[in-house]
């Protein structure tokens, strides 16, 4: 590809630019003769003189869609506030990777190849800075890392789905943070359309009950286990059903298990656990039926009486069955529900991530699910916000149609738990005689139940 000699002079809001040529100093323990440079101008108005910024790209992670695809850059320059241009420098990536290769943390040489790369690279990088930079001389570059916690990875599948297009399944070991030395795996699914995002996370455990220290990513089978809820909001969600334990356990002590409906499925996780830790029924409700395949296959999701699946596009099915007739399979549901948990994100990478989708906040859909839920129901919402605004509008739109609106900050910078109710909340999470808080208490930390706060 033919670059003109100007073309990087000036900041173009949501330009992308890829290209590679022959590495100037190439290495024989690298793979590629070629280097990669792809150049992301932020879409927003940045600082003036603009912030440029690069970051090499891990050897052996050429491949990963966090770094060769635009939407995966554009993930990293969002993560990376006031920068108006980001630059990434790495091998060029393989056009026939293999998707059995190893990501080894342990075997990347990069620390010191980022240093060397730095220096090597400094007249390229300021070659590809605009000219408003350079009003008070050369300017810093800072070079910025990307870590992940990932010690070694592997693809296990790639997949397409008719909804959410290409997506991958993969096994890694994560950096354990007590540093007591016991090793951590985890399976993971993510979608090429925000590769920076997990979409669903279970903890897994080598089939044969290998001692942990003798095996390796690649070397064993292993199996998902569904009983503790790793990503970071789930916990949260769950802790929503605190509000309504008194409810919930009357339900129960009646003969009846409760009931809870999840919009969006995905692995699966946060359904399998509602089924077998709490005892509720489950009904999720999917739209892509590839991502269901995955779930059952990859991450131990499991139809049965108790936990059924309807495939369909969340919104409209919650506008369905509240206003049931006989031209669709939502209306042979039973439509009263305990608990609606929400987990649903935006598709549209150029605005970042942010959950709900904002069509989720339109009065006809929140009226809708309020009207399937019973008279001491609630709604849990998992909240990505794009801006303080975002969030509450959205506060503001639940509001106008719930009785009561109760938050849970995840703490991590960037979930939120909004929890709506049907009807004022009347019993209190601490009641010691309740079974079901005690079992609540006993599966998901207790900190998040005492941290639900009234707006």
């Amino acid at each position: 590809m033919a670059v003109d000699k100007t073309t990087f002079e000036a900041i173009v809001p949501s330009r992308f630019i890829s290209l590679s040529f022959p590495t100037p100093n190439p290495n024989p323990n690298h793979s590629s003769p070629l280097l990669r440079i792809a150049v992301l101008d932020s879409p927003t108005l940045t600082l003036d003189p603009p912030l440029v910024a690069a970051m090499f790209v891990p050897q052996h992670r050429e491949s990963d869609w966090i770094f060769s695809t635009e939407s995966g850059h554009l993930h990293l320059l969002h993560s990376s506030p006031g920068i108006s241009r980001l630059i990434l420098l790495g091998n060029s990536p393989e056009k026939d990777h293999p998707s059995s290769t190893i990501y080894s943390k342990n075997n990347n040489n990069n620390n010191s190849m980022s240093m060397s790369m730095e220096v090597s690279f400094k007249p390229l990088l300021l070659a590809l800075s605009p000219k408003s930079c350079f009003k008070h001389g050369n300017p810093h570059i800072p070079i910025l890392s990307y870590e992940d916690g990932v010690i070694c990875g592997m693809v296990l599948e790639r997949f397409v789905g008719s909804i959410v297009g290409e997506m991958l399944v993969e096994d890694v070991e994560i950096e354990v943070e007590n540093g007591a030395g016991n090793r951590e795996f985890r399976r993971r699914l993510r979608f090429k359309r925000m590769p920076n995002l997990i979409q669903s996370e279970v903890r897994i455990f080598p089939k044969e009950g290998i001692d942990f220290n003798s095996i390796e990513i690649g070397e064993v089978e292993f199996s998902p286990d569904n009983n503790v809820l790793l990503q970071p909001y789930l916990s949260p969600m769950v802790a929503s059903l605190s509000l309504i334990g008194k409810h919930i356990q009357d339900r129960i002590f009646s003969g009846f298990r409760p009931k809870a409906l999840c919009l969006g499925v995905g692995g699966g996780a946060l359904l399998s656990f509602l089924k077998t830790q709490l005892g509720f029924e489950v009904l999720g409700v999917e739209e892509d039926e590839q991502v269901l395949s995955v779930a059952r296959k990859f991450f131990g999701l499991q139809y049965c009486p108790l936990l059924k699946i309807f495939v369909g596009d969340a919104m409209e099915f919650l506008e369905k069955i509240s206003h049931p007739s006989g031209e669709c399979n939502a209306s042979s549901i039973d439509a009263e529900f305990d608990v609606i948990m929400v987990d649903l994100d935006s598709s549209d990478a150029r605005s970042g991530v942010y959950a709900p989708p904002l069509e989720f906040g339109e009065k006809h859909v929140l009226m809708a699910a309020k009207s399937i839920l019973s008279k001491n129901g609630i709604l849990a919402l998992n909240v990505i916000p794009q801006s303080n605004a975002f969030y509450e509008t959205t506060k503001h739109e639940f509001q106008q149609v719930f009785s009561e609106l109760y938050e849970i900050d995840v703490r991590n910078g960037e979930n939120f738990v909004l929890i709506a109710t049907t009807s004022p909340v009347m019993s209190s999470s601490t009641d010691t005689k309740n079974l079901f808080l005690s079992k609540l208490r006993n599966v998901i930390s207790g900190a998040f139940m005492d941290s639900i706060k009234k707006i």
